[in-house]
């Protein structure tokens, strides 16, 4: 996400010659309440001499009586502590909320906001840089009518498919379509260095956990919405931003239809630098 490569292309390029069996991640799942419902993740870390940035969680977990199904992808950039933070605390903030059950469209953006208070004031030993995040809970997954609630800061996307028709769930935040409450903020949306838009000529998402140095100028404040998992439903896509650079939504869904297992669907998608989970119904 920061301003430094001026394309993907170029980024691609200069992560050529990566091994897979040395900087690939993956896992899979199943709800232990509903047999139809299984997830599966895949990592690929680029060639850049620095930790993998990007982390994933994905389980099902059983809460006061019900199943949930917990799935998040957080993209660091300029820092793998802190997407590694929002792993270990981010869904425990949203759970801890006390009107998650009644409310979870506002228990959620509460726990978004306190999560990026906690980061803020750990500064000193979070250290700089920042995340963004792409969040999904199927509530009730051993029921006949599953909620699916989609949050997100940054350009992390989240696409559910219905009958082989793709739909976007989640909004990327990027900084030319955020351009005026930026600069109600005091900041500045330039394409210099590069030729991708960026707060401050730094950052290519207008929204992030993190980025102290930026915050007066960002927002952690997330899209949320709510989707009924129904008959209709097909599977779920959660992927950070370089796929959706080189696929449309359609054309990922179209991908991997026929691919039964998630896991092999989530690597099926995988080429470079880029994290994917998919849900299968």
């Amino acid at each position: 996400m920061a301003c430094f490569s001026s394309s993907l292309q170029q980024k691609v390029q200069e992560k050529v010659g990566l091994n897979p069996s040395h900087n690939a991640e993956s896992g899979k799942g199943k709800s232990k309440m509903s047999k139809n419902i299984t997830h599966g993740y895949h990592l690929v870390k680029g060639k850049a001499n620095h930790p993998m940035e990007d982390y994933v969680f994905a389980e099902f977990k059983q809460v006061n009586g019900s199943e949930l199904g917990l799935f998040a992808i957080f993209d660091g950039h300029l820092s793998h502590v802190i997407p590694e933070y929002l792993k270990a605390n981010l869904f425990n903030n949203i759970l801890n909320e006390p009107d998650f059950w009644s409310e979870p469209e506002n228990a959620i953006r509460k726990a978004y906001r306190l999560t990026d208070t906690n980061i803020l004031e750990q500064g000193i030993d979070l250290g700089k840089g920042g995340s963004t995040a792409v969040t999904a809970i199927l509530i009730n997954c051993q029921k006949l009518v599953i909620v699916e609630i989609i949050a997100n800061v940054g350009d992390s996307r989240a696409v559910i498919s219905k009958n082989g028709v793709a739909k976007q769930l989640s909004v990327d935040h990027e900084p030319a379509s955020e351009r005026e409450s930026i600069e109600n903020r005091g900041g500045f949306v330039s394409n210099f260095p590069g030729d991708v838009a960026c707060v401050d000529g730094q950052l290519a998402v207008a929204r992030a956990f993190g980025d102290k140095i930026l915050k007066k100028h960002l927002t952690s404040e997330p899209d949320v919405s709510t989707e009924t998992i129904d008959d209709d439903t097909d599977l779920i896509i959660l992927a950070s931003d370089g796929l959706w650079k080189v696929m449309s939504n359609q054309e990922a869904v179209d991908a991997i239809k026929g691919i039964k297992d998630a896991r092999s669907a989530a690597k099926h998608l995988t080429e470079d630098d880029i994290s994917i989970i998919v849900v299968k119904f």
